[in-house]
């Protein structure tokens, strides 16, 4: 008899705000995965102390490390600040350069910005930085969101084409797992 392994997926905001549309959208796409795979979204982004070579790993540092570790799969949802990553998830992406936590890992990169850019400058500026960690991806792990207020009511995503949207990276994310 085949077993299957449990799929687990972590999920990592860019923006440290409660009612970030990136988290929204990060929750939204956990929920239109089947329900036999676990998402959880990393909190404690913002204990993750500056990232310095040779320093040694914090509790936040490992527990952001673990949290990957056990994760089949990452997806990233940020917004653009000043054309770029917020620091603080590059900060964070910094403590896995040296350490390949990240290599080989299947991975969706999302922006999301009320601008009518989307975000692109941030999550090309992302994408570089996965490509850097190893991260294993395709010409459909990537979705860039304009106009995202527009898109959420309520603390949900209302938006059928962003929905599908998401669904398509969720088949694209296991489809990259399966490979």
């Amino acid at each position: 008899m085949l077993f299957m392994k449990h799929i687990h997926i972590l999920g990592i905001s860019g923006s440290l705000r409660a009612d970030s549309t990136n988290t929204i959208i990060l929750k939204t796409l956990g929920s239109t995965l089947p329900s036999d795979i676990t998402f959880e979204i990393f909190e404690g982004l913002d204990e993750i102390v500056h990232f310095s070579p040779g320093l040694p790993d914090t509790e936040p540092v490992t527990r952001f490390k673990a949290a990957i570790a056990k994760a089949d799969a990452v997806v990233f949802c940020t917004p653009e600040y000043a054309f770029g990553v917020p620091g603080t998830l590059k900060n964070a992406l910094d403590w896995t350069v040296g350490t390949g936590d990240l290599n080989d890992k299947p991975v969706s990169a999302i922006s999301a910005s009320p601008l009518n850019s989307g975000g692109n400058n941030a999550l090309a500026s992302l994408l570089l930085t996965l490509t850097a960690l190893g991260m294993k991806k395709n010409d459909a792990s990537a979705l860039s969101i304009p106009n995202v207020k527009g898109k959420i009511t309520e603390g949900r995503v209302i938006d059928a084409h962003t929905l599908n949207e998401l669904r398509i990276q969720c088949a694209n994310l296991l489809s990259l797992i399966g490979s």
